[in-house]
Protein backbone atom coordinates (compact mmCIF):
# COMPACT_ATOMS: atom_id res chain seq x y z
CA UNK A 1 0.00 0.00 0.00
CA UNK A 2 3.14 2.27 0.87
CA UNK A 3 4.39 1.96 -2.88
CA UNK A 4 0.66 2.69 -4.20
CA UNK A 5 0.52 5.75 -2.13
CA UNK A 6 3.90 7.11 -2.89
CA UNK A 7 3.30 6.18 -6.75
CA UNK A 8 -0.03 8.68 -6.32
CA UNK A 9 2.00 11.66 -5.05
CA UNK A 10 5.11 10.85 -6.93
CA UNK A 11 5.36 14.89 -8.79
CA UNK A 12 5.08 13.34 -12.49
CA UNK A 13 1.61 12.14 -11.89
CA UNK A 14 0.27 15.50 -10.01
CA UNK A 15 1.99 17.34 -13.28
CA UNK A 16 0.29 15.01 -15.72
CA UNK A 17 -3.65 15.33 -14.15
CA UNK A 18 -2.71 19.26 -14.58
CA UNK A 19 -1.48 19.05 -17.69
CA UNK A 20 -4.32 16.93 -18.80
CA UNK A 21 -7.29 19.13 -16.95
CA UNK A 22 -5.77 22.35 -18.29
CA UNK A 23 -5.54 21.08 -22.04
CA UNK A 24 -9.13 19.79 -21.72
CA UNK A 25 -9.98 23.17 -20.60
CA UNK A 26 -7.62 25.18 -23.37
CA UNK A 27 -9.04 22.71 -25.96
CA UNK A 28 -13.14 23.77 -25.77
CA UNK A 29 -11.53 27.37 -25.68
CA UNK A 30 -9.61 26.65 -29.31
CA UNK A 31 -13.11 25.02 -30.11
CA UNK A 32 -15.46 27.86 -29.26
CA UNK A 33 -12.83 30.01 -31.45
CA UNK A 34 -12.74 27.44 -34.18
CA UNK A 35 -16.78 27.80 -34.23
CA UNK A 36 -16.60 31.73 -34.21
CA UNK A 37 -14.12 31.71 -37.28
CA UNK A 38 -16.22 29.38 -38.84
CA UNK A 39 -19.03 31.50 -38.00
CA UNK A 40 -17.58 34.42 -39.86
CA UNK A 41 -16.30 32.45 -42.84
CA UNK A 42 -20.30 31.87 -42.99
CA UNK A 43 -21.10 35.36 -42.77
CA UNK A 44 -18.58 36.18 -45.99
CA UNK A 45 -18.99 33.48 -47.86
CA UNK A 46 -22.07 31.62 -47.16
CA UNK A 47 -22.76 28.43 -45.07
CA UNK A 48 -19.31 27.18 -43.06
CA UNK A 49 -20.72 23.68 -42.74
CA UNK A 50 -20.33 21.48 -45.85
CA UNK A 51 -21.91 18.50 -44.11
CA UNK A 52 -24.60 18.50 -46.61
CA UNK A 53 -22.25 18.48 -49.64
CA UNK A 54 -22.45 15.37 -51.90
CA UNK A 55 -21.18 15.67 -55.14
CA UNK A 56 -21.72 12.41 -57.27
CA UNK A 57 -23.04 11.19 -54.09
CA UNK A 58 -20.16 11.19 -52.00
CA UNK A 59 -20.70 12.62 -48.86
CA UNK A 60 -17.23 14.69 -48.81
CA UNK A 61 -19.08 17.51 -46.69
CA UNK A 62 -18.27 16.18 -42.93
CA UNK A 63 -15.05 15.49 -44.10
CA UNK A 64 -14.39 19.21 -45.38
CA UNK A 65 -15.66 20.78 -42.57
CA UNK A 66 -13.68 18.70 -40.34
CA UNK A 67 -10.26 19.53 -42.51
CA UNK A 68 -11.44 23.16 -42.05
CA UNK A 69 -12.32 23.33 -38.53
CA UNK A 70 -8.94 21.01 -37.81
CA UNK A 71 -6.58 24.01 -40.10
CA UNK A 72 -7.87 26.59 -37.94
CA UNK A 73 -7.24 25.04 -34.66
CA UNK A 74 -3.84 24.31 -35.25
CA UNK A 75 -3.02 27.65 -36.44
CA UNK A 76 -4.69 29.09 -33.31
CA UNK A 77 -2.36 26.73 -31.23
CA UNK A 78 0.97 27.38 -33.26
CA UNK A 79 0.15 31.11 -33.54
CA UNK A 80 -1.34 31.33 -29.56
CA UNK A 81 1.06 29.05 -27.54
CA UNK A 82 4.45 27.72 -29.81
CA UNK A 83 5.29 30.64 -31.32
CA UNK A 84 5.22 33.13 -27.96
CA UNK A 85 6.64 30.36 -26.07
CA UNK A 86 9.72 29.75 -28.78
CA UNK A 87 10.55 33.49 -28.01
CA UNK A 88 10.18 33.28 -24.56
CA UNK A 89 12.09 30.05 -24.66
CA UNK A 90 15.15 31.84 -26.37
CA UNK A 91 14.53 35.50 -24.14
CA UNK A 92 15.37 32.98 -21.51
CA UNK A 93 18.44 31.03 -23.01
CA UNK A 94 20.15 34.25 -23.88
CA UNK A 95 19.63 35.42 -20.45
CA UNK A 96 21.02 32.31 -19.52
CA UNK A 97 23.81 32.41 -21.90
CA UNK A 98 24.84 36.22 -20.85
CA UNK A 99 25.49 35.35 -17.15
CA UNK A 100 29.20 34.88 -16.75
CA UNK A 101 30.12 30.90 -15.20
CA UNK A 102 31.86 31.28 -12.27
CA UNK A 103 35.68 30.78 -12.01
CA UNK A 104 36.78 27.47 -10.75
CA UNK A 105 38.79 27.61 -7.41
CA UNK A 106 41.66 26.50 -9.61
CA UNK A 107 41.73 29.02 -11.60
CA UNK A 108 40.74 31.88 -8.69
CA UNK A 109 44.32 30.52 -7.10
CA UNK A 110 46.17 30.64 -10.34
CA UNK A 111 45.03 34.11 -10.11
CA UNK A 112 46.03 35.03 -6.95
CA UNK A 113 49.28 33.38 -7.04
CA UNK A 114 50.06 35.55 -10.29
CA UNK A 115 48.97 38.54 -8.28
CA UNK A 116 51.12 37.75 -5.65
CA UNK A 117 54.37 36.94 -7.66
CA UNK A 118 53.83 40.12 -9.85
CA UNK A 119 53.59 42.46 -5.91
CA UNK A 120 56.72 40.49 -4.80
CA UNK A 121 58.88 41.64 -8.29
Amino acid sequence: MQGFKEFLLRGNLVDLAVAFVIGAAFGTVVESFTKMFMDILGKLGGTPDFSGWNPGGISVGPFLTALIAFVIMAAVIYFGVITPYNKLKGLLEKKEDEVPAAASSEELLTEIRDLLAAKNN
